[in-house]
């Protein structure tokens, strides 16, 4: 059983692949090929909707064109991107990361240039050490860079709640942090779009002009395709220009120009207000079943014997848990039962199938007495 891998199935642990997909494909290939280049920043349908999502169409910074976007490999390409314009841009010589994140945060920040500093956030028993973050954002020297998971926190599964979300966006404006927020999950976390980036719009609704990072892999399927996004938010459309000039700068060198299929899918879709609507209601039936693999774990601990309380597992969201189990517990499930996650004791509840919960729970429950 591999737990280890971030794509998400169906319950009998097949690739899952979105209906509304299917049929923005069929439509697309049943007009004229197009096999131009896109243009360098991308898309342009792609790019209005991609904002659009993340910001609503009818967000101040939308109508007043204060958004720069562009189309990105990805959100590991927007990742790369924003580096290396921050770093060309921005005083800063070192980023805050949370301890931990994601794995790949680290390589791409420092091939962009920036020394790696870090804040608290995972508090170790499952949830989030919230007065510890906030203590190491507050002593972190003012105008500093700032990386925050928009939802879904990964590796931890951990997100901040609404208040909190409220106070750290006002500790940021006192300390002047400029923020850059990784959105690799929306949708994926609650089944709710909208709700799933409560963060970053509160921190726009209070004045921080943010740069988003955003991934179509995930709550679209698109994982090979190579989608996503980039987004600065700035004072007026004049920076605006500006920005996204130097944006295409820093793009034409690197890779010159993204792919198109990925991004006429995810344009296809949200711009049609029935497929818009069925891919609303799969991305909460895929975040649904993620809800319920919680569920069913927990349970299937409690009837294989474990006294021990897991119910980090359920207040954790998003496709991974960090389970608390120790490396010593990952060597005996990977030796003895053959289910292999990281070390950290991560693993991918998306991977997770009806028919297998229960052997996880036994096998987890041996490991652990």
């Amino acid at each position: 059983m591999n737990l280890g891998v971030g794509a998400y199935r169906d319950d009998q642990g097949k690739p899952y692949v979105l209906n509304c997909v299917r049929k923005a494909e069929e439509r697309i290939f049943s007009g004229k090929a197009d096999h131009e280049y896109a243009p360098i920043g991308g898309v342009p349908e792609f790019n209005k909707v991609a904002a659009n999502l993340l910001f609503g169409e009818n967000a101040k910074e939308i109508k007043e064109e204060r958004v720069a976007s562009i189309q990105s490999l990805s959100g590991t390409g927007a990742l790369r991107v924003a580096g290396l314009f921050m770093k060309r841009f921005l005083p800063n010589e070192n980023i805050y990361l949370p301890d931990p994140t994601w794995g790949n945060h680290k390589p791409i920040m420092t091939d962009s240039g920036f020394k790696l500093s870090s804040y608290k956030y995972y508090d170790g028993k499952g949830g989030l050490d919230f007065q510890a973050m906030k203590d190491d954002l507050n002593n972190a020297p003012s105008k500093s860079i700032l990386l925050l998971h928009t939802c879904a926190h990964n590796p931890t599964g951990v997100d901040p709640t609404t208040s909190q979300w409220r106070e750290l966006s006002k500790l940021c404006k006192e300390k002047n942090h400029f923020t850059l927020f990784d959105t690799a999950y929306q949708g994926f976390a609650s089944g709710d779009p909208t709700k799933d980036i409560f963060g970053l719009r509160t921190f726009i609704d209070d004045g921080h002009n943010p740069i988003v990072c955003q991934s179509f892999a995930k709550n679209f399927g698109l994982y090979g395709e190579r989608i996503g996004g980039l987004h600065i938010v700035t004072s007026n459309k004049d920076e605006r220009d500006r920005v996204l000039s130097q944006l295409l700068i820093l793009v034409r060198p690197m890779y010159s120009n993204p792919p198109v299929h990925g991004a006429r899918v995810v344009s296809t879709i949200l711009q049609d207000p029935e497929l818009s609507k069925e891919w609303y209601k799969e991305v909460k039936v895929m975040a649904d079943r993620i809800i319920s693999m919680r569920e069913k774990l927990v349970k299937g601990l409690k009837e294989a014997g474990s006294k021990r309380d897991w119910s980090h597992i359920t207040n954790q969201i998003g496709m991974f848990c960090f389970t608390g189990l120790k490396p010593e517990h990952v060597e005996r499930l990977t030796n003895e039962y053959h289910i292999y996650l990281t070390k950290d004791g991560r693993i991918s509840m998306a991977g997770l199938t009806s028919d297998r919960v229960n052997y996880l729970a036994q096998a987890i429950h041996d490991v652990t007495k």
